[in-house]
């Protein structure tokens, strides 16, 4: 996370520290940390990558999600990869600009929780996105390193045994907040914990879908194979 000068010292420094002046400072740091991140996220790159690159909608095939595991389905290796780093780049600066705004875990997470929001609900594409996973990730990733490399295992492994990248995701997120408490130092539990059961519960709840085919037995599983052809009615597993 970014340790340097931060915004919020800067204009104090100018400004004074007496009065309302550091309210008003804080106030429109907070804004910023919604806003600006909100519209970062906002921008969905496996929708991006579909239209520019493919001149299409991936929200129109396979499983109907704009997301990498559908892009992976439909577009191949190739274009789930790029979806990916951008999904996660976006993320990383969305936390890096908070932290550098008020200097403080609380201005990162705030950040990276709003990026998180803008790419679920996009206002540039009728707030229909993807799920968030990839976002959390590269979120926890910049925030705590430690909890994401416990998670990314835990991931990985869930992911391999089943082939089920919704399970894998949803388990990680339930685990997410109880890992961030657990790694917390003392004094510093409140907005780490608040935050991450926030965005962890957001993440669960978009998979309501998966978690019913799940029970169900009619999720997809992921293939490492070559790309699958695109198949327009194909919405066995909607929103996966």
């Amino acid at each position: 996370m970014y340790t340097g000068t931060t915004l919020q010292n800067i204009l104090l420094d100018r400004l004074g520290h007496e009065g309302g002046a550091a309210s008003v400072v804080l106030i429109l740091l907070m804004l910023l940390c919604i806003a600006v991140p909100y519209l970062l996220g906002s921008v969905n790159f496996a929708l991006v990558i579909s239209k520019v690159f493919y001149h299409d909608d991936i929200r129109k095939y396979g499983s109907g999600n704009a997301g990498m595991t559908n892009m992976l389905r439909t577009y191949g290796k190739g274009a789930a990869a790029a979806t990916l780093l951008c999904d996660m780049l976006k993320s990383v600066v969305s936390v890096l600009f908070g932290s550098f705004l008020l200097g403080t875990a609380f201005g990162g997470y705030l950040a990276g929780m709003f990026c998180v929001i803008g790419h679920i609900f996009p206002i540039f594409f009728k707030f229909k996105g993807g799920k968030g996973v990839a976002t959390v990730a590269a979120m926890i990733l910049t925030l705590d390193p430690l909890c994401f490399l416990i998670l990314a295992v835990i991931f990985l492994l869930l992911v391999a045994a089943t082939r089920y990248v919704s399970l894998g995701s949803v388990i990680c997120m339930m685990l997410y907040p109880i890992v961030t408490y657990k790694l917390a130092t003392h004094g510093s539990i409140g907005f780490p914990v608040l935050f991450s059961f926030i965005v962890a519960a957001l993440i669960i709840f978009m998979h309501r879908g998966n978690i019913e085919r799940l029970r169900n037995h009619t999720e997809n599983k992921i293939s490492f194979s070559k790309k699958r052809g695109k198949a327009k009615g194909d919405t066995d597993g909607k929103k996966k």
